[in-house]
């Protein structure tokens, strides 16, 4: 699918709103379409937007406290009783705190757990670096059986979350705090393991996740007007990855930038560079943290501080292409 979003004047988006509350609906109305979907937190049900299925099936929901071990080992225990839970908390704690507990009861048995991490990325803000989650992605990636998604607002998150509720596989939604733009619309396609081609262009391959995918196609207008015509390919789904769709826009451009807001070492810009580096070696130019943790800060001031924004994915566009020629 091709949208040619770089087309539209990006002033002209909808308002900002919090990719937490996108989960939020999803998850009321897939209780909703499915009796077999209950949900538990570790106190944070207003946060993480969990309260909306609380609030509709409250005898399908789980208030297990702050014990963030104990949230998944008892998802884990539901899934095995034929359940589709849903275990939510902030990134920092789950996956960050109850990592081995994924590990050995929710992959290794492959049972079909939701976790859900919010509050992740700098873009937390204020709250610094203990709450700024940016390591989920790559301790995530790296679990057998498990389903990596980062949706890029709130809208893909309401999908995300209907069909992470009709997948079969462990999955992990990483989802923001603060308000971003909202830019898909109901039709925009999402389907689990799948990149989407947001604009086309020969030029250069700019590839995104999460919250990163707006600044992407604010860098691909900037670029446009510069003479250089990026192709933008949103990952929702880091894992599995969608190698097809990302070497066939390689091969066609020759050079590509990777942009997240986590750490680059794992994450979406590793996984890329894995699979250029045994399918398709070209240059490369990736965008997240270099190696080190957040600071407490507004959550733009941030973005920019660490290089996370439209004018870093822009210079990093040129010189990419700078180095293919």
């Amino acid at each position: 699918m091709n949208n040619d979003m770089h087309l539209l004047d990006i002033r002209t988006l909808l308002a900002n709103e919090p990719i937490r509350k996108g989960f939020g609906r999803g998850l009321k109305k897939a209780g909703e379409m499915d009796e077999r979907v209950v949900a538990a937190c570790a106190d944070l049900t207003d946060s993480t937007q969990m309260s909306l299925f609380k609030e509709a099936f409250p005898d399908r929901f789980v208030e297990v406290g702050v014990a963030e071990q104990n949230l998944v080992t008892v998802g884990s225990g539901l899934a095995a009783m034929g359940k589709i839970p849903f275990v939510s908390s902030y990134a920092a704690f789950s996956p960050g705190r109850n990592w081995e507990q994924i590990r050995t009861t929710i992959s290794l048995n492959d049972r079909p757990v939701k976790i859900v991490g919010s509050h992740a990325g700098v873009s937390v803000g204020p709250d610094g670096a203990t709450h700024q989650m940016l390591e989920d992605i790559a301790i995530m990636r790296v679990l057998p059986n498990m389903v990596v998604i980062a949706p890029c607002d709130s809208v893909e998150a309401e999908k995300a979350t209907l069909a992470m509720a009709r997948d079969g596989r462990p999955n992990y939604l990483r989802v923001a705090r603060e308000g971003t733009p909202v830019f898909t619309t109901l039709d925009t396609p999402f389907r689990i393991g799948k990149a989407e081609v947001f604009t086309s262009g020969t030029d250069v391959t700019i590839i995104t996740t999460g919250t990163m995918t707006y600044q992407a196609l604010v860098a691909a207008e900037q670029l446009y007007k510069d003479g250089i015509h990026a192709e933008v390919l949103h990952v929702a789904t880091i894992k599995p990855l969608d190698g097809e769709t990302i070497l066939h826009s390689v091969r066609k451009t020759g050079c590509v930038v990777t942009a997240e807001e986590a750490q680059m070492a794992g994450g979406l810009g590793g996984a890329v560079a894995e699979l250029l580096g045994d399918e398709c070696p070209v240059p490369l130019h990736r965008i997240g943290m270099k190696d080190r943790f957040g600071e407490s800060g507004e959550p733009n001031e941030l973005l920019a501080y660490f290089g996370l924004d439209a004018k870093h994915i822009r210079l990093a566009a040129h010189s990419v292409t700078e180095r293919k020629r």
